[in-house]
């Protein structure tokens, strides 16, 4: 749905001390927010004087989205109006510098949503898509991996098994564990029956059960498939360093995230003892923090949300510090990423040297509906659409359909508990 809201307050945009090259201005900035798979997306819409000229960009934050709603049209669209929409880099910075106190998911999540349209709006002046503005192809297009999970072993692999039979060569495995499971596989309800928590999460049933599934994987699925796997960040440094020794047989094209962002400091002592390559960066809220984590050198790839760290200017900047690292690409992109974020990813993927792999989703017919031009996945592999801009487009009134709710990720994350009944970061 959109924003009913009314219009931002009147305010003097305060425009830069140069001439703009034409005429062009913005003219309204506001956002669509829509549920289709039940997880809102939150798609900015920048206005031209030109009537059928406007640019869309990702500014999802699925749990706080109504926030980033109102940054946006409270706040971030008073700076715009009046201004030349090909200002890039000098919007963004304004937007960033004019609240003082900078950064978080909320403020970066707007300011993407702006960052991508405009980006789109260039596109369409120029006729070129996105990723020719960023200097063209480096690769033909891009291989992914998809996710295959289940409450056994036998179920998660029969899933990567039929994955693999549809063209894709790199998969996340999770598996299912007693109590509340392992993220992104079920549990068993009263798993712990003798515990504070029967419904609790063990690490030391975790340590153990994920390195017999990647035994089995390696044993049915063969020596050429890519395997990943997600920790969601509850381990200890100590904890990070064990599982990635006993994960080293297995050959892991990397490990997600061992770690919660209040220890990415321990990220490097983690990474020198791990044989398996380390993977972060989901969790950064500012493309600083980032740039730290590869600088620093605490990851093998950087796997940023790149709306939450500001879109794609950031992003593309990211790119090029990870490259002069040795450093690879692994953009965060499930569900809650809209398919203008998910372009956005494979813009700078089918760009960049530094790209390693691409997380994708396969977003249901709903989702085609609404966004028309949403990149298909061809055999396990993302292209960037030709047309320009982004080449992807909203219908609103079907947008309309699927109304936002509250996210249920507060719900779960609160569940994600310790046999004793400590929280766990989820």
């Amino acid at each position: 749905m959109t924003s009913t809201d009314g219009p931002a307050p009147a305010f003097p945009t305060v425009l830069p001390p140069w001439d703009a090259p034409d005429d062009l201005r913005i003219t309204g900035v506001r956002c669509i927010v829509t549920a289709p798979e039940g997880m809102p997306l939150v798609v900015v819409r920048v206005d031209t004087t030109d009537p059928g000229l406007y640019g869309l960009g990702c500014a999802t934050f699925t749990q706080r989205y109504a926030a980033v709603v109102e940054y946006v049209e409270q706040h971030l669209a008073r700076l715009l109006i009046g201004r030349d929409p090909g200002d890039i880099e000098d919007i963004g910075r304004s937007a960033h510098l004019s609240a003082y106190w900078r950064n978080g998911p909320v403020a970066n999540n707007a300011l993407s949503g702006i960052d991508m349209a405009l980006w789109d709006i260039l596109g369409k002046r120029t006729g070129m898509p996105v990723y020719r503005l960023l200097g063209g192809r480096v690769r033909t297009a891009v291989p992914t991996y998809t996710h295959a999970s289940g409450a056994t072993i036998e179920d998660t692999l029969e899933q990567a098994q039929a994955f693999i039979e549809q063209g894709w060569q790199h998969l996340r495995l999770q598996v299912g564990q007693r109590g509340i499971g392992t993220y992104g596989a079920p549990g068993t309800a009263g798993g712990y029956p003798g515990a504070a928590n029967p419904d609790g999460w063990s690490v030391s049933d975790y340590l153990a059960s994920a390195p017999e599934l990647f035994a089995r994987a390696r044993t049915e699925l063969g020596e050429e498939v890519n395997l990943l796997h997600d920790v969601h960040s509850r381990l200890t440094p100590k904890q990070a360093i064990m599982l990635a020794r006993s994960l080293e047989p297995y050959r892991l094209f990397f490990l997600e995230d061992v770690l919660a962002p209040e220890h990415f400091d321990r990220l490097p002592e983690v990474r020198a003892a791990s044989p398996v390559p380390i993977a972060v960066g989901e969790l950064c809220t500012s493309m600083t923090e980032a740039a730290r984590l590869i600088s620093d050198g605490g990851v093998d790839l950087i796997r940023c949300h790149i709306s939450t760290i500001g879109g794609l200017t950031p992003a593309r900047k990211l790119a090029t510090l990870a490259e002069l690292h040795g450093v690879q690409t692994a953009w965060h992109s499930p569900a809650d990423v809209s398919p203008v974020g998910a372009a956005a990813n494979v813009a700078i993927d089918v760009t960049s040297a530094a790209f390693g792999i691409q997380e994708c989703h396969v977003y249901p017919e709903a989702v085609h509906e609404i966004f028309p031009g949403t990149l298909p996945v061809e055999n396990g592999y993302m292209r960037p659409n030709e047309a320009p801009g982004w080449g992807i487009d909203i219908d609103e009134k079907a947008a309309a359909a699927h109304p936002p709710v509250r996210s249920g990720h507060d719900q779960w994350a609160l569940g994600v508990r310790g046999t004793d009944g400590a929280l766990f970061a989820p």
